[in-house]
C-alpha cells in the first residue's frame, strides 16, 4: 500500500471516530429529550387522574373499634363504621382527627392534617396597633390593674406558685363610650408579646344553630395551642345579656353562645396562659354568671377622666402640634369637664384643622376654645330640649352659648 493511500485510510478512520462521537452526542441529548417527555406525560397523567378520581369524604373519627374498624361522623351528617386501609398509620388515628373517606364511605384512605377554621385564623392580630401605655392619659390605676392581671401571669407564673394562688383568668373594663377602653386592649396587644387575638362579639351571633358556639370553642382552641395568648372580646354584652326564660329563637341561639363562653371561661379545660379581656359600656345588662368571681376575676371601671386625667389626654394629643404661647393646656382641661378622651381628641383635630383654614402654621388658644364650643354643642345638642338642672352641673353655666 502506498503512502497516499494509508493516509488517506488514517484520515478516514478519523472522520468515523468523530462521527461515532457526534452520534453519541445525539443519542444522549435524544435520550434526555425523551426522558423529559416522559416526565411530563407521566404528570399529565396523574393530573388526569386527579380530575377522574372520585372526591373523598371528610369524615371525624369517634373511635377505634378492637377488630380494626373505625368509628367516624361524617361531615355529611351520619355516624358511620367503616374499614381502615393498611396504608394508613394507625398510630395517627386517635379521637378527634380528621380522616378521609373513599366515595362510598366504606373506608379510612387518609389522615387529614388539622385545620383551623379560616375565620378565625383571621381574628389574630398579626400587625400589632401603634399604641403604647404612654399613649393612655388619665388612667394610670387601671393600667396598673390590668397589667397585674393580665400581663403578671404571663411573664412570672412562679410568683402565684409561689403564693399560693390561682392567677386571674380575664379582666373586664367597663364604662361610658368614648373613655379608653379598646384604647386599652390596643395598648396591651402592642406591649404584651403575647399572641393576641380579637374578637368583636357581635360576630358570634350567626345565623345557624350552634356556629356561634363553634366560633367560641375554635377561638379558645387557637389561644391554646398559641399560649401564651391573649383574647379580646370587645363590647360582650351583645351576647352576655341577662338570659330570659322567654324569647325567639335568635334570642336562645345567643344564650346558647353565651353558655359555650361561659364553659370556655371556667370548664372543665384550663385556661392555662390564656388570659381574656372584654369590654362593654352595659355592664348593667350582664348576665350575673359572667360576672362572678372565676370568670372575669377583675372588673375595672374606665370612668369619665377627672380634671388630672383631661390635661394628661390634651397633652397626648398636642405633642406633635405646633402650639402657640397662649395655649393653656390646664384652662382648656377645665372648660373641658365631663367630657370624655374622645371628644378631647375631637376638639384638638378640630382646633388644628381651623388653623389650617385660617392659613397659620401654629394653633392658638382661639382655635381651641373654639373647637370646644363646636364639639360639646355638637355632642350634647339633643340635650337642648331637656331641663337644664337635669345636665352635669359644669354644662349648666355655658348652656346658652351651647344650645343656642
Amino acid at each position: 500500500m502506498s503512502s497516499e493511500s494509508s493516509s488517506d485510510y488514517i484520515d478516514y478512520m478519523r472522520y468515523l471516530e468523530e462521527r461515532v462521537r457526534e452520534l453519541e452526542l445525539e443519542v444522549a441529548q435524544l435520550r434526555s429529550l425523551v426522558a423529559k417527555y416522559r416526565e411530563e406525560l407521566e404528570y399529565y397523567k396523574s393530573q388526569v387522574d386527579k380530575l377522574l378520581a372520585p372526591p373523598l369524604i371528610e369524615a371525624t373519627l369517634l373511635d377505634l373499634l378492637p377488630d380494626g374498624r373505625a368509628v367516624v361522623k361524617s361531615s355529611t351528617g351520619p355516624i358511620l363504621i367503616v374499614h381502615v386501609l393498611n396504608t394508613v398509620d394507625k398510630s395517627k388515628l386517635k379521637p378527634g382527627t380528621l380522616v378521609a373517606l373513599n366515595q362510598r364511605g366504606a373506608a379510612i384512605v387518609d389522615v387529614l392534617p388539622q385545620r383551623e377554621d379560616p375565620f378565625v385564623r383571621a381574628l389574630e392580630v398579626i400587625e400589632r396597633p401603634n399604641v403604647k401605655y404612654i399613649d393612655v392619659g388619665g388612667l394610670s390605676r387601671q393600667i396598673e390593674e390590668l397589667r397585674e392581671v393580665v400581663e403578671l401571669p404571663l411573664r412570672c407564673p412562679d410568683l402565684f406558685r409561689s403564693m399560693g394562688i390561682e392567677p386571674p383568668k380575664g379582666v373586664l373594663l367597663y364604662g361610658p363610650p368614648g373613655c379608653g377602653k379598646t384604647l386599652l386592649a390596643k395598648a396591651v396587644a402592642a406591649e404584651s408579646k403575647a399572641t393576641f387575638i380579637r374578637l368583636v362579639a357581635s360576630e358570634l351571633a350567626q345565623k345557624f344553630i350552634g356556629e356561634g358556639a363553634r366560633i367560641v370553642r375554635e377561638v379558645f382552641r387557637l389561644a391554646r395551642r398559641k399560649a401564651p395568648s391573649i383574647v379580646l372580646i370587645d363590647e360582650i354584652d351583645a351576647i352576655a345579656a341577662k338570659r330570659l326564660d322567654v324569647g325567639t329563637s335568635g334570642e336562645r341561639e345567643i344564650h346558647r353562645t353565651l353558655t359555650q363562653l361561659l364553659a370556655e371561661l371556667d370548664g372543665f379545660d384550663p385556661l392555662d396562659n390564656v388570659k381574656v379581656i372584654a369590654t362593654t359600656n352595659r355592664i348593667d345588662i350582664l348576665d350575673p354568671a359572667i360576672l362572678r368571681p372565676g370568670r372575669f376575676d377583675k372588673v375595672i371601671e374606665i370612668p369619665l377622666p377627672d380634671l388630672r386625667g383631661r390635661y394628661e389626654i390634651f397633652k397626648i394629643h398636642t405633642r406633635r402640634m405646633p402650639l402657640a404661647e397662649d395655649v393653656d393646656l390646664v384652662e382648656l382641661a377645665r372648660r373641658t369637664e365631663g367630657a370624655t378622651g374622645a371628644d378631647i381628641k375631637a376638639i384638638c383635630t378640630e382646633a388644628g384643622l381651623r388653623a389650617i383654614r385660617m392659613s397659620r402654621r401654629v394653633v392658638t388658644m382661639e382655635d381651641f376654645e373654639e373647637a370646644v364650643r363646636r364639639i360639646l354643642k355638637e355632642r350634647y345638642r339633643p340635650y337642648a330640649s331637656r331641663d337644664v338642672y337635669s345636665l352635669p352641673r359644669s354644662w349648666r353655666e355655658e348652656s346658652k352659648s351651647l344650645w343656642m
